[in-house]
């Protein structure tokens, strides 16, 4: 009988040679759509095998068809309504029109990238903004990378190859992906020297580690979980006192990207910044561009001159090293900073927004949506948003949201991610939760659009 129910799953030839499959291939690509569509049967036979009769041909189409059309239109904007500013998934920070205009403007056309306009000479493609990074930072230079996990390894293979490098076992982080500084530091070539425990470790545990074989201690802000109760870890002021008397650098990872606190950013106070990790006497600071920073995917180098050139000049510097676009948007970024124009990122002006605000847009979009419709119930109420990218951990910020109660919330919030804006939002047993403080006044009316069109789509199944 199994046997029976996979034959009936046509073949990829088959559906591809129908007219259907003829116009399809002339729309997507032939290749591409096939690729799609033997996945799709793949699939069909394995449900097939569990005894579940597949889909019509035509309707198998359309789901291949589908899929390619999403991978040849390639990235969509989407309206975050989950409250998480920045959400790694959805691309984390939202960078500025300025920034994204600088980006598609350098894409298009030849740059000074990497010349010297005075004297025609070949210069370095991140110049300007590794000088803006030490305008702010107070660094006495500043490198660009990729993203910060390669400015890390970078560091790490320039200062510490084929050396010891003493991390706090509460400091051996996991980030996104499964990577984990361990496997960092292997990568580098560094040998890992755990010290202390997972909960308290001291500066004399950094002091009995050392040796003639340590080629740096390494500081790492564990900036995606909290570790509370009965804990201590000694300051950043106290462990560059004992790296510079045993003539090794104290590499501190910041992660989050917060180059300084300015007091309205809602940042809690031991939230570290690049600033304040080199005032206490940090050699190299690293962080990431496109979280707290508000800019694109980056990863940010600060510190001692000599250090830096170091790592300038290693090998792995020109693997990692960042595109014409990232620069163009990233010193659009900090030129924000420069000027003390920060406030007006978009990702400091979700952190800053205070509730009242964003419960207005909240009854604005509950006003559209039009209350009580037939069969579901929408209502504004309190709610909590997160700062998310690996940053803040277990601080939240007041908010308010729209809550829709309907039958079927997840198959509701499946079409709105299927939909056109895709919409993101919180799903839990009986209701879907817009979060607004991730959502701008420019985006509501395609929020309350997206939402109006998905509760159609439950009208019509009740039919």
């Amino acid at each position: 009988m199994t046997t029976d129910v996979r034959r009936a799953v046509p073949s990829v030839d088959a559906i591809l040679r129908s007219d259907a499959g003829r116009r399809a291939s002339g729309t997507l690509g032939r290749s591409l759509l096939k690729l799609e569509l033997a996945s799709v049967l793949e699939e069909a036979r394995a449900a097939a095998a569990a005894g579940v009769a597949p889909a019509e041909p035509e309707d198998l189409l359309a789901t291949a068809a589908r899929r390619a059309s999403r991978v040849v239109n390639g990235l969509s904007p989407v309206v975050n309504a989950t409250g998480v500013v920045l959400h790694t998934n959805l691309g984390r920070a939202p960078m500025p029109e300025a920034a994204a205009r600088a980006a598609a403007r350098a894409a298009r056309s030849y740059t000074d990238l990497e010349v010297d306009r005075d004297s025609g000479a070949r210069g370095r493609r991140s110049a300007r903004a590794e000088t803006m990074l030490t305008a702010v930072t107070g660094a006495e230079a500043a490198l660009v990378v990729n993203n910060c996990a390669a400015a890390l390894m970078l560091a790490l293979a320039a200062l510490a190859r084929r050396r010891e490098v003493l991390v706090s076992r509460g400091e051996l982080i996991e980030i996104g992906g499964e990577f984990r500084i361990p496997d960092i530091l292997a990568a580098s070539g560094a040998k890992l020297v755990e010290v202390g425990t997972t909960n308290r470790t001291r500066v004399a545990d950094y002091r009995s580690a050392l040796s003639e074989r340590t080629g740096a201690i390494l500081r790492v802000h564990p900036s995606n979980y909290r570790v509370v109760g009965f804990t201590a870890s000694p300051g950043t002021a106290e462990l560059a006192t004992l790296a510079g008397k045993a003539g090794v650098p104290l590499i501190y990872d910041v992660g989050s990207g917060l180059l300084e606190h300015h007091g309205h950013d809602g940042m809690p106070a031991d939230e570290p910044s690049l600033r304040d990790a080199l005032a206490d006497g940090a050699d190299l600071v690293t962080a990431s561009g496109d979280k707290l920073l508000g800019g694109p995917q980056a990863g940010l180098v600060a510190g001692r001159a000599e250090l830096i050139e170091r790592l300038r000049r290693h090998p792995v510097a020109r693997a990692v090293r960042v595109d014409k676009m990232q620069v163009a948007a990233l010193e659009v970024v900090l030129a924000a900073y420069v000027r003390g124009e920060q406030d007006e990122l978009p990702v400091h002006r979700m952190l800053r927004a205070t509730p009242e605000q964003v419960k207005r847009r909240a009854h604005e979009l509950a006003s559209t949506l039009g209350g009580d419709l037939e069969g579901v119930s929408a209502h504004v109420r309190a709610c909590e948003s997160v700062v998310g990218g690996g940053a803040v951990p277990g601080n939240s910020l007041p908010s308010w949201g729209v809550e829709v109660r309907c039958p079927e919330p997840a198959a509701f919030a499946a079409r709105l991610r299927a939909g056109s804006p895709s919409v993101f939002c919180r799903t839990e047993a009986e209701h879907v939760l817009f979060d607004l403080r991730t959502v701008g006044d420019d985006d509501l009316h395609d929020l309350a659009r997206a939402i109006l069109y998905a509760l159609e789509g439950d009208d019509r199944s009740e039919d």
